[in-house]
């Protein structure tokens, strides 16, 4: 028997605020809004969604884990998820062929070049 990926969980200092984001970033939809967390899916029944929780405690470092985005196009999705308010970082990733940003809570993540046929 094996496991089902259900959820990806991230700390957050505002939750809603920060599912809002990540929703409209992915194309996704808020399913569900409590006051101890915030679920967004593609759709209400298709998994794996992303659950956002309260954080007390403020960031610290590179992320362990994170998401790698790949759209159609790389530099217009990054102009796009800047003019939403992500920022460009610096993980010490060198000259690569993708580019780190980090959410507006600091949260980095990739933006992968388009795939080659």
């Amino acid at each position: 028997m094996t496991s089902v990926w259900e959820n990806l969980t991230i700390d957050a200092h505002d939750p809603s605020r920060l599912a809002d984001w990540w929703a409209e970033a992915l194309g996704y939809q808020v399913i569900s809004d409590k006051p101890d967390e915030v679920e967004i899916r593609r759709s209400p029944g298709e998994l794996p969604g992303i659950v956002f929780v309260p954080a007390t405690t403020p960031k610290e470092g590179k992320n362990r884990l994170h998401l790698d985005l790949r759209p159609a196009d790389r530099e217009a999705e990054v102009e796009r998820l800047v003019d939403m308010g992500a920022r460009h970082v610096d993980v010490g990733q060198g000259e690569v062929g993708w580019t780190v940003l980090a959410d507006p809570e600091g949260n980095e993540f990739c933006v992968l070049r388009e795939r080659e046929e």
